[in-house]
């Protein structure tokens, strides 16, 4: 029969393993704690414990404790952006003032230079340019530009009406023929009316051209003594009173 062989923990005699007293020097022969079966069935329990046995609900708690704190801060961010919100509603509104020049502010001078241009506008029917020049002429009203241009822009005037009027004076007082009107109401020399002004004069005048062409012959004829045929091409003469053949033709017939 064979025995394993150990060594003494106290001594260091060679002893056989299943003794449990040492026979030289009497200590007892104990197996280390780490070599016991149940020493290390502990340990397993203790392991598995540490990694398998901690609280299942930790991740859960954790999550819905995060979630909570999500939560509070989203509710304070809305009740930060409503008052913010509130705040910009109840803010007032800026309202834009503009100012607007006052009476007082215009000087005396502009305001005589419009109250004259109102007078040649009514009475006179005079156009918006020889209004200017009357009102800055030294042989008129001594205006300075300033106060003559301020006249004229701020003058409420109908000048195709006032140049309607000058034609019906040139037509009844003159005798003068539609060409010789709207020449006379555009010149530079003349009325200083625009173009279309003068346009609509001549096409909303009522006048009789044969009539006033008649009254012009006679005029030659009574004054001057002209003949016939120099009346007639003094009538339609484009230097001359500018009537058509037509109406110079008629005057003729008809002059006694």
């Amino acid at each position: 029969m064979f025995y394993k062989i150990s060594t003494c923990k106290s001594c260091g005699s060679a002893i056989a393993k299943n003794e449990k007293i040492c026979p030289n020097c009497g200590s007892k022969n104990k197996q280390p704690i780490y070599k016991k079966w149940w020493f290390w069935a502990i340990v397993a329990v203790i392991v598995i414990g540490a990694f398998g046995g901690g609280n299942p609900d930790a991740g859960t708690n954790n999550e819905t404790a995060n979630e909570s704190v999500n939560d509070t801060a989203d509710e304070r961010n809305n009740e930060t952006s409503k008052k913010t919100s509130k705040t910009v509603v109840e803010q007032p509104k800026q309202t834009e003032t503009k100012t607007e020049p006052k009476e007082d502010t215009i000087p005396t001078e502009y305001k005589n230079a419009l109250q004259k241009s109102k007078n040649y506008s009514d009475f006179m029917h005079m156009s918006k340019q020889a209004i200017f020049e009357q009102l800055t002429s030294e042989y008129g009203e001594n205006f300075t530009a300033d106060a003559a241009q301020y006249a004229v822009d701020n003058l409420d005037a109908d000048y195709k009406a006032n140049a309607l009027e000058k034609a019906k004076t040139y037509s009844e007082t003159l005798n003068m023929s539609k060409q010789a009107i709207y020449d006379q109401i555009v010149s530079e020399y003349g009325e200083r009316f625009t173009s279309e002004e003068a346009q609509y004069a001549v096409d909303n005048l009522d006048a009789d051209y044969k009539a006033n062409a008649l009254e012009k012959a006679k005029t030659y004829s009574e004054t001057l003594n002209m003949s016939k045929q120099a009346i007639y091409e003094q009538l339609i003469s484009e230097y001359g009173e500018k009537f058509t053949a037509e109406e110079a033709q008629y005057a003729i017939n008809n002059l006694d």
